[in-house]
């Protein structure tokens, strides 16, 4: 798949087959993920794999009722290292950079996802400290992201895109183009 074509054709998708997700293929997109750039070439990320149903449960009970994420068969969770990019950054990289660099890692993950066929969702709305407690993240180590996997049970539409000439300034902001 073509890499516009993969930017382009991305959908979060929230509705899986109940079909396993071969190890292989997870390795597959966690492999993408520790390509994605990072300040410093630090590498804060963490992943966590879950595919127990339970955990699953409660880390949709803890991303405010999102029981999607218990119907995939496979759950990754992204976490930042904040004391890996504090060691490198101090305070800019444990608050920011390493957030910055888990983003680039599951824009990876998502776009690997769907050019393997699979469908997955970007889940940021939950419990911190329940998702850590669930999972036995230790402190210094933040969940950023749940994504779910699966093979999608659905083809969402393509969302409304604001155009570029809304969001592109010149030189500074607020200057737009004519």
């Amino acid at each position: 798949m073509e890499v516009f074509e993969a930017i382009k054709g991305r959908r979060s998708v929230r509705a899986f087959l109940q079909k396993p997700v071969p190890d292989s293929l997870v390795k597959k997109v966690l492999e993408s993920a520790i390509y994605a750039p990072s300040a410093g070439n630090i590498q804060p990320w963490e992943f966590i794999i879950v595919r127990e149903q339970r955990t699953k449960e409660r880390l949709a009970e803890a991303a405010l009722g999102q029981y999607f994420i218990a119907e995939a068969p496979v759950v990754i969770v992204v976490c930042a290292n904040q004391k890996l990019s504090g060691r490198g950054y101090g305070l800019r990289g444990s608050t920011l950079y390493c957030i910055q660099d888990t983003a680039a890692a599951t824009q990876n993950i998502l776009l690997s996802v769907h050019a393997l066929g699979l469908g997955a969702c970007w889940v940021g709305a939950f419990r911190e400290e329940a998702v850590k407690t669930i999972l036995n993240i230790p402190e210094g180590v933040r969940p950023v992201a749940i994504i779910p996997v699966g093979w999608p049970a659905e083809k969402p539409r393509t969302p409304r895109k604001r155009p570029l000439s809304s969001v592109v300034h010149h030189e500074t902001y607020g200057s737009k183009s004519v």
